[in-house]
């Protein structure tokens, strides 16, 4: 088992630098319909697809913003390469997070993430924060990017 400042020391080479880019994944009506029912978030802009195309600036329903945040976990799953010797690892939660531009119904969507800092937290965890970005696909500005935190465990120390 690697120790964990062994693994301190070679992940801090990565600071500032991209650690994952995942694959595109399309953001659909369905999807935005059962995250609706989920969160009992029923607001038309995501709901009704005449309305949205009729009333809103966007020409369909758009999805909700925690719903673009909540793909975060399946793209770090992604991305995530496991550090050598660690128990698990936890979501820590969010510095930062802005939504910057909807992502409308069929809307292509992926994750990229960038390391800004890791270091010790307590003898047997290492704290880290990336930057993570959802970018949609054929747009310019991102759908979200936000200061994501990142705990891995590993065994405490004998």
């Amino acid at each position: 088992m690697a120790a964990i400042d062994d693994v301190l020391a070679a992940s801090e080479p990565l600071i500032g630098k991209e650690t994952g880019v995942t694959e595109w994944r399309t953001v659909d009506q369905t999807m935005i319909d059962t995250f609706a029912e989920c969160t009992d978030d029923h607001q038309w802009i995501h709901v009704d697809v005449e309305r949205a195309k009729k009333e809103t600036p966007f020409g369909t329903t758009i999805a909700h913003g925690f719903l673009t945040l909540s793909l975060g976990s399946t793209m770090a799953y992604e991305c995530a390469t496991p550090m050598p010797g660690q128990l698990m690892s936890l979501n820590y939660g969010f510095d930062k997070v802005r939504f910057l531009n909807p992502v409308k119904s069929g809307s292509r969507v992926r994750g990229r993430f960038v390391l800004q800092s890791i270091k010790k937290r307590k003898p047997n965890e290492i704290l880290r924060t990336n930057l993570f970005t959802v970018e949609i696909e054929g747009e310019e500005t991102p759908a979200l990017v936000a200061e994501w935190l990142g705990l891995t465990i590993f065994p405490p120390a004998e």
